[in-house]
């Protein structure tokens, strides 16, 4: 199960990081990303309502989209996003607790690290991806350093990943790509730009197919 939503998420190639917005609005916001033809969003702890965000969104798009629960930084958060039904847990840290907890519940873990090191120590440790963080500052060009010794990892650059890198990001060899609030943010959110949101995911997966092509 681990490889085919690890499979899903690279096949689609980009997850919406949904953070800090109104969980009132959850499921218009994964209506939009959704109408873009993004299949998965993560939507992180450290936003108020994020279990119950998890919950409404999964019981609307279940089978449909892949719901995740992000900032997963310990085995309590992780259990209870487990608990709400998500699918995978995303980290912006390393924790083998969180993997080994993940992977007990058929669940896709995918810790954030920095380092080589990290990276095969979380890839050893059981982890479906990887997620290089903070992207934005080390840039396309990691992922193409990384990938030259580490070739079997899947990686997902998350943090500072916009629409004029994004390519560049898939050319250089990532997998997928993680982008926040460069798609979905608060303002959009309470100000309703839904078609907006739509649009911009649209534009995401077309950076993706262009850049595989």
């Amino acid at each position: 199960m681990h490889k085919s939503l690890a499979d899903r998420i690279e096949e689609c190639g980009v997850v919406s990081i949904i953070r800090g917005t109104d969980p009132a609005k959850i499921i218009p916001t994964v209506q939009a990303v959704y109408d873009g033809g993004i299949r998965a969003v993560e939507i992180t702890m450290n936003t108020e309502g994020a279990f119950e965000m998890i919950k409404a969104a999964r019981k609307e798009f279940s089978g449909r989209m892949l719901i995740g629960a992000g900032t997963v930084l310990d085995e309590q958060a992780a259990r209870m996003s487990i608990a709400a039904g998500c699918d995978f847990l995303l980290s912006p840290t390393l924790d083998a607790g969180v993997i080994r907890l993940a992977n007990a519940y058929s669940v896709l873990a995918i810790p954030g690290v920095m380092t080589p090191t990290e990276a095969l120590e979380g890839w050893k440790a059981g982890a479906g991806f990887i997620k290089i963080f903070p992207a934005g500052v080390l840039g396309p060009g990691y992922i193409k350093a990384v990938k030259g010794p580490l070739p079997q990892l899947r990686l997902m650059p998350v943090g500072g990943v916009n629409l004029e890198n994004a390519g560049e990001f898939i050319r250089c060899g990532a997998d997928a790509l993680g982008i926040g609030g460069e798609l979905v943010n608060k303002k959009r959110v309470e100000a309703g730009a839904f078609e907006e949101i739509r649009s911009l995911a649209a534009a995401y997966l077309e950076a993706v197919q262009k850049a595989r092509a």
